[in-house]
């Protein structure tokens, strides 16, 4: 199993650096091989995406990312700055599916934005398409605006844009993922507004007809930012766009008490992946041993269980978790009244010590 391992920028060295000790604990055998990407790419190679990080990326299994971006490579011309390895990364290699599940851990409901009743449970997944719409549609650019009000005026233009198969093949992952879950799909869409997604909602419509054991809802995208607030545990699986996903899946997880609890998987159709944390690289905690790396952790038991076909580690690594939330241990995100706080390594240290064996608190599954 070779692994591509691209910390990046800000807090990803330190939260990979986690998930790696854990990955060393599990009764398997890795390759790994570790790359510069981001930010740490550009400063290294003048450029956030090299070749040779690339062609790790597709050599590899499965990508094992941390995170990029600084804000003093905000002054770069786009093509440069970090955030593009990235976009590269998912263009190249075709990863148009991003599971986001946002769960809220029994011992974290107090750490939830809304009220425990709320939260207490949940276990949704957010389904996004990652390889189209306005992040990718051409064209785009700047111009002087060719008409309309202020003609002549400086302007700037992005094009939303998805061709069938691209909307039937997200559909179809996402009416497959809520068969082995609840059997209820909502696919999020702005069709009174926006002729994209009309488009959309009736590709959806389509492809639905082949999974009539699925229940399907369509909502529009401020309504389902609403419910999610309102009523979160009524979604199962909610498949969209991705401008609208990378928005609401961000919403999702301060339902489970923090962004730094929340994992994801990008898939191409071949089953291989990359592998993440939904967070960014704060460069303001950067070094000071402050985040959390759980999301992290949890990312590699998603890639155990997606591209590794290891779902017995997978569900070692996320006891694991469990074990340390119920025994009271608390990055800073996380943290409230009556528990512990501690570091990045910390938090580390108890989860490979909870692999290991070390522990033996009786966990509840949230």
């Amino acid at each position: 199993m070779k692994i591509a391992i691209l910390p990046g920028d800000g807090i990803g060295t330190e939260i990979v650096a986690q998930a790696q000790r854990a990955m060393q604990c599990l009764d398997l055998k890795f390759e790994t091989e570790t790359a510069a990407v981001g930010g740490a790419a550009y400063e290294a190679h003048g450029h956030p995406l090299p070749e040779a990080t690339l062609k790790l990326a597709k050599d590899a299994d499965a990508v094992l990312f941390g995170a990029v971006g600084d804000w003093k490579y905000d002054k770069l011309e786009r093509a440069l700055r970090p955030e593009q390895a990235i976009l590269g990364l998912r263009k190249n290699l075709g990863l148009f599916a991003n599971f986001r599940p946002a769960i809220c851990y029994e011992q974290l409901t107090h750490a939830s934005s809304l009220k425990p009743e709320l939260v207490a449970g949940l276990d949704i997944l957010i389904i996004r398409e990652l390889t189209g719409d306005i992040y990718f549609g051409q064209p785009r650019g700047r111009r002087e605006a060719p008409d309309g009000a202020f003609k002549g005026a400086p302007e700037a233009f992005d094009t939303m844009r998805y061709s069938r198969p691209e909307i039937e093949r997200i559909a179809h992952v996402a009416f497959q993922a809520a068969r082995k879950r609840n059997r209820k799909v909502t696919s999020v869409d702005k069709a009174n507004v926006l002729e994209t997604f009309q488009f959309w909602k009736d590709v959806v419509t389509e492809v639905h007809a082949q999974y009539p054991d699925v229940e399907l809802e369509h909502m529009y995208v401020d309504n389902a930012a609403m419910q999610l607030v309102k009523a979160p545990k009524k979604f199962d699986v909610l498949v969209t766009g991705n401008m609208f996903g990378d928005i609401l899946s961000d919403e999702a997880a301060m339902l489970t008490g923090s962004i730094g609890m929340l994992p994801s998987a990008s898939l191409n159709e071949a089953g291989r992946g990359l592998y993440e944390p939904s967070h960014g690289s704060a460069p303001d905690i950067a070094g000071k041993d402050l985040a959390n790396p759980l999301a992290t952790i949890l990312s590699v038991a998603m890639m155990l269980r997606f591209s590794l076909n290891q779902p017995e580690a997978a569900d070692r690594i996320e006891s694991a978790v469990q074990h340390v939330l119920a025994s009271g241990l608390r990055t800073a995100d996380i943290w409230s009244e009556g528990t512990t706080k501690v570091g990045t390594r910390a938090m580390g240290d108890a989860v490979v010590a909870a692999l290991s064996g070390k522990t033996t608190k009786t966990i509840t599954k949230g």
